[in-house]
Parts: C-alpha cells; sequence; structure tokens
C-alpha cells in the first residue's frame, strides 16, 4: 500500500478501524517434517513488501524467521510490490508464483480502498488470484477495511468482500492484515500508514497460528 492522498486524508479516513473487530484465527497445524522445505509465497502490496523498511524487516522476512523459530521448515517468498493495487497484482501472478511453491498468502486491497476504486473491480480481482492459486496449493487471503470517509455504502459493499471470495474457493481468511497495528504511533513509521518493525512483527505474531494452519494443508497435499 503507498499512500497517494495526503497523509491527513489517510489518517483520517483509517481513524476508525482501530476500533472494529479482532481478526480470526486458523485451527490447527503440523510442523514441516525433515526433507523439502514448503515454500510458501507472500503476494501483495507495500505492505508485504516492506516499504520503508530494511529488507530483514519486511513482513515474509520476519514470518519465515518466526516460523523456523517453531521448527518449520519453510521459505517465505517476497513477492510484495509496493503500491500495487489487485488488478496489479492479478497482472503479474503468473510470473510472480513460482511452479514450486506449494502455498500462497494473498494481501491486497488497500490500494484500490484508498483511490476508491469500485468493490466490484477488487472483488473481481481478488476472485481469479484466489481462484486460480487454489486450484494448485492452498491460499491464505488476508482482509482489508475500506477507510471510512468512503461512506457507508462503499464501506458494507467492499469489507465483506474478502470473506466472501476465501469462502468461495476454500481458503483460510484472516479479516485484517493490519489489526492491531493500525494507528498506533508506536508500530507505524512516521508516515503513519506502514508498519514499522515492531508493527510487522505484531502482524506476524498474530497471523502465525494461521500460517501453521497453511503449512499443514500444504503438507497434506503432498505424496
Amino acid at each position: 500500500m503507498t499512500a497517494t492522498p495526503s497523509r491527513r486524508s489517510v489518517l483520517a479516513a483509517l481513524a476508525s478501524l482501530a476500533s472494529l473487530g479482532p481478526a480470526a484465527t486458523g485451527t490447527g497445524w503440523a510442523a514441516a517434517p525433515a526433507g523439502r522445505r514448503v515454500r510458501i509465497v507472500a503476494l501483495g502490496d507495500s505492505l508485504t513488501a516492506g516499504y520503508g523498511l530494511p529488507p530483514g524487516d519486511a513482513f515474509p522476512v520476519r514470518l519465515e524467521a518466526a516460523l523456523k523459530a517453531k521448527r518449520h521448515h519453510v521459505e517465505v517468498i517476497n513477492a510484495g510490490v509496493s503500491g500495487d493495487t489487485s488488478d496489479q497484482g492479478l497482472a503479474r501472478l503468473d510470473w510472480s508464483t513460482p511452479e514450486d511453491a506449494d502455498a500462497a498468502i494473498v494481501e491486497f486491497g488497500a490500494n484500490d480502498a484508498l483511490r476508491g476504486l469500485p468493490p466490484a473491480t477488487t472483488r473481481a480481482a481478488l476472485d481469479e488470484i484466489v481462484g486460480r492459486l487454489a486450484a494448485r496449493m492452498p491460499v491464505l487471503l488476508t482482509g482489508m477495511r475500506a477507510p471510512r470517509n468512503m461512506g457507508e455504502a462503499y464501506a458494507n459493499a467492499y469489507d465483506p468482500l474478502f470473506r466472501e471470495v476465501a469462502e468461495k474457493h476454500g481458503a483460510l481468511y484472516d479479516p485484517f492484515f493490519l489489526e492491531g497495528v493500525v494507528l498506533d504511533p508506536r508500530l507505524n513509521q512516521p508516515d503513519g500508514i506502514h508498519p514499522n518493525r515492531a508493527g510487522v512483527d505484531l502482524i506476524v505474531g498474530r497471523i502465525l497460528p494461521m500460517v501453521e494452519d497453511l503449512i499443514g494443508r500444504a503438507l497434506a497435499r503432498r505424496p
């Protein structure tokens, strides 16, 4: 996600998100046994890419470290591109996803909402992304929430689409990627929008059980 509106307008738009409900978690997991590592591709925008952070502090890097600390034999591939909308993610899906990937985390939508793109456009792109990936591997789709200054009608169309796409394709679902981080100055960079290392680590800790579930699903598909 990159901020095209002014910093003040984006912060005001995000203000109501911090009080919305907590994210759901996955259920169950299995540690990766010795042998071929589980390769997870993290496909997303700047929240995945690690905008404004040293390379070692990006979400995929910190997630891989956390998984390895729990004795998972994994590699998390950073396929985030700052500024991408869901449509742009779809356009690069094939070349961004390694042929030997075992699982995928999909994180798009923030830039769609900040730019006021129609929720139907976001839904169609995510439906195609998750559908194509789910035919090959287990998927975890992370959600986003519309800035409340976009209006109630926009939020009502935008917010549920992530869950509905995940359910359609049998993907794991995280309702809000920035849960617990949004608007907390201790967890964000000076722009007030992108997480700092502490914010990334909070996201990683919260999403870790779902990623372990994702790994379990990937291992279950192996012969």
